[in-house]
């Protein structure tokens, strides 16, 4: 038996061991790849550089972004603040 086989053959009952009965109900991580779309959003959305998330993802930076712009909640008012608190000290 191939690994990926393995994998998809355990992964329904290991999430629904690993989750809360909501989550597990919901399409939440449906597939062992999910994890990774989770992980490579969760790490742009908490701030960290798109040049080391493509690196630890083994993509480009565009590659990177192509895929995953969409799921960067928020980022234009952290930019906003950002430039704020940046202009307020040449005051």
């Amino acid at each position: 038996m191939s690994s990926s086989t393995y994998y998809y053959r355990v992964w329904p009952e290991a999430r629904l061991l690993a989750l809360p009965p909501a989550a597990a109900a919901s399409p939440l991580a449906s597939r062992p790849y999910d994890l990774r779309h989770s992980a490579l959003s969760t790490w742009l959305n908490a701030g960290v550089d798109p040049t080391e998330v493509a690196e630890r993802a083994g993509n480009s930076v565009e590659v990177l972004l192509s895929r995953y712009a969409k799921c960067l909640d928020g980022r234009q008012e952290v930019a906003n603040r950002r430039i704020e608190d940046l202009l307020r000290e040449y005051e």
